[in-house]
């Protein structure tokens, strides 16, 4: 008889591609996906911890699952909040078989012969001192156009406030030459956006010593079959200029750059342990506002870290008028399990903690309606993504990571999920753009064309 499996993904892009490998490890195994939790035989649920309240949403789910235990299901809680937890899980759910965290994916087979066997309590838990990697030839790409590939696992930095490095153990590298024989795979296999994915990506060191993160981004992007390469998650202290120079020297690394700042106080940074200050940061920017292509630059802030002043969160609003960010992503700070953050007194108020956050959002919001308009009347090549028929427009994606809504011209065909075509942008709104395809291009056969220069002031 066939085995059967359904999984549930939450979190970050690293999760998503991490789900595709155990896909693809669990289908090797003999298991058949399905996508209903009643039809399947094992189900996990491969969570999240870096927000707020992680595990509680955890065991809410796993709650609502406690009704099919008496169907003879198995149940595996699997990812970082399982590596947090870790035999709490089976205490609070005793009917769950299989606990394990991101570094112990590589064990997953001999964890279901276990299960097989008839083990109910199977571990997967990893210290910070792991050298496993999980990279694999097993994965399964849910995207037949856009792909990750994972370069780096792991965080080193020990920023004040993330579980990171207790979730996903010590940074661990790929060697370049792994990386692009994946690269290389998927671009035969009809890949053309690759997208390098790491917890801080470009702290990535090819353990061979050939290459730097740079130069690897550049070998990826002269690959045959690959017009889009993009990276995330950056960090700040290992940003070097040599990024933004191979940005401008490779039309197929896309011109968008997430660089999280979360504060734009020093103190602040201070406090978070970020080991950079405000003029750093600064000084980054400079070199991506000097660059000869309009690179898009997103970040990620946190407003109400312990101790942050008004004066603080006032250099955080000045941040943004003076780096001019195409998006933000903004959170109130909330405590997480084991971090140095959770014995700081966490003395600002709720109250304060959402005011904050509201004027950083308006402001944000008043930028990016302001600086999304520079693309008027240009026209941006899109990647195909999906078909709104609800508003009669087709979905696509920028090189700078914009989402734009586009019509084609009366009479014209729909182009094809994952091919490229230049948009005429004719309205422009804070988080999306607007326009036409330009009539009599094929998007087969549409070629990439870097952006438009733009000085930003």
């Amino acid at each position: 008889m066939s085995k059967t499996f359904y999984i549930e993904t939450f979190g970050c892009q690293m999760n998503v591609h991490d789900s595709e490998k155990v896909i693809g490890t669990l289908e090797h195994e003999g298991y058949a996906q399905v996508h209903d939790e009643t039809a399947a035989d094992l189900i996990l649920y491969n969570t999240c911890s870096i927000r707020d309240k992680a595990e509680q949403k955890v065991f809410h789910r796993l709650n609502e699952y406690k009704r099919m235990q008496g169907e003879g299901k198995k149940f595996a809680v699997i990812g970082c909040v399982a590596q947090q937890e870790g035999e709490r899980i089976f205490e609070r759910a005793p009917f769950v078989s299989i606990v394990a965290g991101s570094a112990s994916y590589r064990n997953l087979p001999t964890m279901l012969e276990r299960l097989e066997a008839g083990e109910t309590r199977i571990t997967g838990l990893d210290d910070r001192q792991t050298d496993e990697t999980f990279d694999t030839e097993f994965t399964v790409r849910s995207n037949p156009h856009r792909g990750y590939i994972t370069i780096i696992e792991g965080c080193d930095k020990f920023c004040a406030y993330c579980v990171v490095p207790y979730t996903r153990g010590k940074e661990r590298s790929r060697t370049s030459a792994s990386v692009l024989v994946e690269a290389r795979r998927m671009a035969d296999e009809g890949h053309t956006d690759i997208q390098l994915l790491g917890q801080n990506v470009n702290s990535w060191r090819d353990p061979s010593g050939r290459m730097s993160f740079a130069e690897l981004l550049t070998e990826v992007g002269n690959i045959s079959g690959i017009r889009r390469v993009r990276f995330t998650t950056s960090h700040p202290r290992d940003f070097t200029r040599d990024i933004v120079e191979a940005i401008d020297a490779t039309p197929t690394i896309c011109d968008h750059i997430h660089l999280p700042v979360q504060s734009g106080s020093s103190s602040v940074l201070h406090t978070m342990s970020r080991e950079y200050t405000r003029e750093w940061y600064l000084e980054r920017m400079s070199w991506i506002h000097s660059a000869k292509r309009d690179i898009s630059i997103t970040s990620d802030m946190i407003v109400g870290f312990p101790g942050e002043t008004d004066a603080d969160f006032e250099q955080t609003i000045t941040l943004l008028d003076a780096v001019r960010y195409d998006g933000v992503f903004a959170f109130k700070f909330s405590p997480r399990p084991n971090t140095p953050a959770v014995n700081m007194a966490d003395s600002i108020s709720d109250e304060v903690k959402n005011e904050r956050l509201r004027i950083l959002n308006d402001r944000q919001r008043e930028i990016q309606r302001e600086h999304y308009a520079r693309h008027l009347g240009h026209n941006v090549e899109v990647m195909v993504e999906s078909y709104n028929q609800a508003r009669g427009q087709i979905v696509g994606r920028s090189s700078q990571n914009k989402t734009v809504n586009f019509t084609v011209p009366i009479g014209a065909s729909e182009p094809p999920i994952g091919s490229y075509l230049p948009i005429h942008i004719t309205r422009t709104q804070p988080n999306c753009l607007v326009g036409e395809a330009v009539a009599g291009v094929d998007p087969l056969q549409a070629t990439h064309q870097p952006q438009p220069f733009v000085v930003l002031n």
